[in-house]
């Protein structure tokens, strides 16, 4: 269902044009775990508790603009790498 160049018609049941986002509403409480609760047909209900996997590190959005990608985020974390004095085994 296209429309115009490589656009895609949305159906009207997910038009979200009149609502307002607010980008990070959820950051703070993802960054802490979140718990989904999943609701069977059958009236059971499974919890799924979810945290940020090790080592993983979620970026404030003004970070983002300028580091889009884990690959991006190293290379500048390698560059102040250099720059930092080296430890020894005194310190």
């Amino acid at each position: 269902m296209k429309n115009q160049a490589n656009e895609i018609e949305m159906l009207p049941e997910y038009d979200f044009s009149g609502q307002e986002g607010v980008r990070g509403k959820y950051y703070r409480a993802y960054q802490q775990g979140h718990t989904v609760k999943i609701h069977e047909k059958d009236g059971s209900v499974s919890v799924q508790y979810f945290t940020l996997e090790e080592g993983a590190v979620l970026l404030d959005p003004d970070v983002r603009e300028y580091f889009p990608d884990s690959e991006s985020v190293n290379r500048a974390l390698r560059g102040l790498i250099r720059l930092a004095p080296h430890k020894t085994e005194a310190s």
